[in-house]
């Protein structure tokens, strides 16, 4: 591509050959909750709690950063015009604020949900490491599920299920005439956010937790993709940038 060719132009709308125009996902990790604050852990078994007064703020914080992308700020990026969330109650709050203030409706993903915490639910970390140390560090370290629940690859996984279809739908949409680059928020959790950016880095599982994408919190992740929905390459933008 000659320098003529790319002049005055985005680098998000500068395509290498053989790419459609590249996907950027806004991850939104919900705002708090009761449990949250308890640092109780609330998984996805349970719908959970929903956002307390303090979360419902930093939704709409979130909200508003969410609509200023393209706009005034991350102008490289363009702005976000479809929401998704998981269906858990705190991340639908959330979503919703999003939803009214770029205006649309929130579609339900139930691949972003949160990791089910089994019979850790409602617990906290220091309650489970005085009974269960070994087996909260084991899990930790992604080598084990929690007791009825979920191990942390396996919330990598059906998230980089979700990415990889979403990657799908937009060289479909490229292909149907509308080859431009997108943006869509995604309202969802903080090991399922860690999770995704890490598998997408190639991270190993055992420091996946290392990641900490704090409440209300955006992280962006750009898809690079062919024209046949395959992803060439994955490009972390942003890690857990607060919205207050």
């Amino acid at each position: 591509m000659t320098a003529e060719a790319t002049s005055g132009k985005s680098l998000f709308e500068i395509t290498p050959d053989g790419l459609v125009s590249p996907l950027t996902l806004v991850l939104v990790r919900h705002g708090v909750t009761d449990m949250t604050a308890s640092h109780a852990l609330s998984g996805s078994s349970q719908e959970g709690p929903p956002l307390n007064s303090q979360g419902r703020i930093q939704a709409a914080k979130a909200a508003d950063a969410v609509y200023r992308i393209g706009r005034r700020s991350w102008e490289r990026v363009p702005q976000v015009t479809r929401v998704l969330a998981s269906p858990m109650a705190r991340t639908q709050e959330t979503a919703a604020a999003i939803g009214r203030r770029i205006g649309a409706h929130v579609e339900t993903e139930v691949r972003v949900r949160e990791i089910d915490f089994g019979e850790w639910e409602g617990l906290s970390a220091d309650e489970i490491e005085d009974h269960e140390g070994e087996a909260l560090h084991r899990w930790m370290s992604g080598e084990i599920p929690a007791p009825g629940g979920e191990a942390i690859p396996q919330v990598g996984a059906r998230f980089d299920e979700f990415l990889v279809e979403a990657a799908a739908d937009h060289a479909r949409q490229c292909a149907e005439g509308k080859d431009v680059p997108r943006a869509w928020a995604v309202t969802s959790h903080a090991v399922a956010i860690k999770s995704a950016v890490a598998l997408s880095l190639g991270v190993p599982a055992d420091s996946w937790m290392h990641l900490w994408p704090s409440p209300a919190s955006i992280t962006l992740l750009q898809l690079r993709v062919l024209p046949d929905g395959t992803i060439s390459s994955r490009h972390v933008l942003a890690i857990g940038v607060p919205t207050d």
